[in-house]
């Protein structure tokens, strides 16, 4: 459990502002979906990783034309239903 706090804090650690906020976004568009915070959390995170850094849709925009990316970021986060 620590190796993945220490890997997550280190991945925060060179996020720029535009990553928390399109992580952020996609938290706030995914919040009445009915999954734990932990696993929306990691979703987004997840997709925002998956994404191109010039990339200029949301999260929630690119999912749409991105399924391939949204399954696998679903199941690595948990996602249920």
């Amino acid at each position: 459990m620590v190796v993945g706090q220490t890997f997550m804090v280190t991945g925060q650690a060179f996020a720029d502002s535009s990553d928390f906020s399109w992580v952020n976004k996609c938290i706030e568009d995914n919040k009445t979906q009915g999954q734990e915070d932990s696993v929306v959390i990691a979703y987004c995170s997840c997709m925002n990783n998956k994404m191109s850094s010039v990339e200029t849709k949301s999260i929630s925009a690119w999912e749409q034309s991105n399924p391939k990316e949204a399954k696998e970021c679903s199941v690595q986060a948990g996602w249920q239903g």
